[in-house]
């Protein structure tokens, strides 16, 4: 199944916020990193993290371990180039990790204004493994073009909290702690030994059909094969069978809408961040159809 580009395109300078219209330029080759780090600025703060709604359902200003995972996208999207501002949120990540190493899901919000309410209600004293381990993954994925990231202190204190968080792991978690877990594992792969293990054990809550129900969220609310294992030839693709990957890829390419965009099928929490998360949803579509050769 083909992508229509020019109805991306299209969508894109209709609906999109100027960052995921810059990434989108980024992805297709029209231009240099400079324009997408400009726009990621926009949500930096003087700390070195990154707020002012970087994570579509925190709308709050102040810097949130939410909004790294989002900075850390751009970092990877602008391989092999690097940046002295991704060292920098991982010095702000340091500062706000907690003992044992882990992040808080959320910190105190100063406006509470369009943000989501597992947001809200977050406990700042409390690590979470679903931050923790989807920040640290995607910051893995940059330093494997940035030796300065790679070094840094703050990702070996979290991963070494998500690999012991994971291995407590002895039933079934919330579909999005076990996705993120699962990508975290990906992406340390080969760092550290206990990952392949680990990976395994995951593997056995994941239904053959690779559908992993949200509890809690909207009625049609999943993860599906590509949001637990969105790269081909890493480990943790093995955790699916070639036939799950193949029809999942069918089903992201069909999701493209008559608008040239794709939508996202979890709760709506305010006008902006619903149409923030179309233009971030038809990004990440995009960049997994390509590395999987589909457009």
């Amino acid at each position: 199944m083909s992508i229509d580009l020019p109805a991306v395109a299209s969508f894109m300078a209709g609906h999109a916020r100027v960052l995921d219209r810059r990434r989108f330029q980024l992805l297709m080759g029209e231009t240099d990193p400079v324009p997408a780090l400009a726009a990621l600025d926009g949500y930096r703060n003087p700390d070195g993290g990154y707020g002012w709604g970087l994570e579509p359902d925190l709308r709050s200003p102040e810097s949130q371990p939410g909004a790294a995972l989002h900075a850390f996208e751009v970092f990877e999207d602008i391989a092999p180039a690097t940046t002295p501002q991704a060292t920098a949120l991982c010095d702000w990540l340091e500062s706000v990790t907690l003992p044992d190493g882990g992040l808080p899901f959320a910190l105190p919000l100063t406006v509470g204004a369009g943000t989501a309410p597992w947001w809200k209600g977050a406990d700042p004293a409390a690590s979470s493994l679903q931050i923790t381990a989807v920040t640290a993954a995607a910051a893995h994925r940059v330093a494997a073009h940035d030796p300065v990231v790679a070094a840094h202190p703050w990702l070996e204190k979290a991963d070494r909290y998500c690999l012991t968080a994971i291995e407590a792991i002895d039933t079934a978690p919330h579909a999005y702690v076990l996705a993120f877990a699962v990508r975290f594992l990906d992406a340390v792969y080969g760092i550290h030994p206990e990952a392949a293990g680990l990976l395994e054990r995951l593997g056995k809550h994941i239904p053959a059909d690779g559908r992993l129900p949200v509890e809690g969220g909207t009625e049609e609310e999943s993860l599906r094969p590509l949001d637990v294992a969105p790269f081909p030839d890493r480990p943790a693709r093995g955790l699916f069978t070639p036939e799950v990957i193949s029809a999942d890829l069918e089903r992201l390419a069909g999701l493209q809408q008559d608008d040239g965009g794709w939508t996202v099928d979890y709760a709506e929490i305010s006008p902006a961040g619903a149409l923030e998360w179309r233009g971030h949803a038809t990004v990440c579509a995009l960049d997994i159809l390509r590395r999987n050769a589909m457009s």
